[in-house]
């Protein structure tokens, strides 16, 4: 049997058809993301939040494959924005790769990266199927 993650949605709470208000993942094996940012395998730093927000999608992704799991397994993301930075315009790039794979979400704005020019940087947490 596969154990699947839960979503809460309480009826107090505004619902939304991209995220959830909370997720309950099976207790096992557990993999966290660190935070990853929009550069390609060479390190190479993309141009521009549409693009570095599509590729630290894609970096997630790869480490969750690595992992044994994929977005449907995942509990929680954290989008880091540089300030100034439009939210929705890195989101729909983001979900162009990530699908239409609810789970928590929070957003934040910060003064900036470790790594200059970085605009974004995500991170997860997903469990890993038996």
């Amino acid at each position: 049997m596969t154990a699947k993650t839960t979503h809460l949605d309480p009826e107090e709470l505004p619902s939304n058809p991209a995220f959830t208000q909370g997720v309950i993942i099976p207790a096992g094996r557990t993999v966290h993301v660190g935070g990853q940012l929009g550069t390609d395998s060479a390190g190479n730093l993309l141009d521009g939040i549409e693009a570095q927000s599509a590729q630290a999608m894609r970096n997630v992704l790869t480490v969750l494959a690595a992992a044994g799991t994929g977005p449907e397994h995942v509990a929680k993301l954290n989008i880091y924005l540089v300030d100034g930075i439009d939210a929705r315009v890195g989101y729909e790039a983001s979900r162009s790769v990530w699908g239409d794979h609810r789970t928590a979400v929070t957003v934040v704005s910060t003064s900036g990266h470790a790594r200059p020019g970085a605009l974004v940087e995500i991170d997860a947490v997903a469990y890993i199927p038996e």
